[in-house]
């Protein structure tokens, strides 16, 4: 099974590296990441550098395709060639996915028209204006196509698509290996749960990225 992670200059990191470390353990899984070019691609933070190892116009067909998200898939948004790759592939995917602003990608490219999707609570709003039904919930699945909301919730939406793909027990072996058994520090993992003060300082931060 060919599982093709978009990735680009400006990526948030887990968004992408979350996911590939759960859909690796697939049985069969092949990982390719892929971008509008092959090559070194820098993370939103500059320090990592991720290398795609080929071009979109290399893998037209993948059975599953994963879009993530960071304020470098903007510039996606209005990108003949990434949005014709991405109807392409999804024309024939068996899964059409997305983590965090990722689903705005997806949404550009008419993928999300009529659809429940999820993606970074901040810009929950900017998915109706795309054609989506937004919907606060961590992953939504709405017929092949699935999305995440924010960043870690990468994990949680791969581990679903194991699911689906190889069985719930498998999905489970996948969990245990990487320990995924999530014990944070602070209960402020959702802007429903997180203080007035904590809000505005991340709203702050993603309007410069916005």
């Amino acid at each position: 099974m060919q599982i093709a992670i978009l990735i680009f200059d400006g990526l948030t990191a887990l968004d992408a590296i979350g996911p590939y470390e759960v859909l690796s353990r697939l049985p069969g899984a092949e990982l390719r990441l892929v971008a509008k070019q092959a090559g070194l691609k820098r993370a939103d933070t500059g320090a990592l550098g991720v290398q795609a190892d080929l071009a979109i116009g290399d893998l037209p067909d993948p059975e599953v395709v994963l879009v993530p998200g960071g304020e470098g898939n903007r510039p996606l948004m209005r990108d003949p060639e990434v949005l014709e790759w991405l109807r392409g592939a999804h024309e024939s995917s068996t899964w059409t996915t997305s983590v965090c602003t990722g689903a705005l990608v997806l949404g550009a490219a008419g993928i999300l028209d009529g659809k429940r999707a999820t993606t970074h609570w901040a810009f929950l709003d900017r998915l109706s204006e795309l054609g989506a039904e937004p919907v606060t919930e961590r992953v939504v699945e709405d017929g092949k196509v699935m999305t995440a909301a924010g960043v870690s919730a990468g994990i949680d939406m791969a581990l679903t698509l194991a699911a689906r793909i190889a069985g719930e027990e498998v999905a489970q072996a996948i969990q245990l290996g990487i320990e995924y058994d999530p014990a944070p520090p602070f209960d402020a993992g959702s802007p429903f749960k997180a203080s007035p003060e904590v809000i505005g300082m991340v709203r702050a931060a993603e309007r410069g990225s916005s």
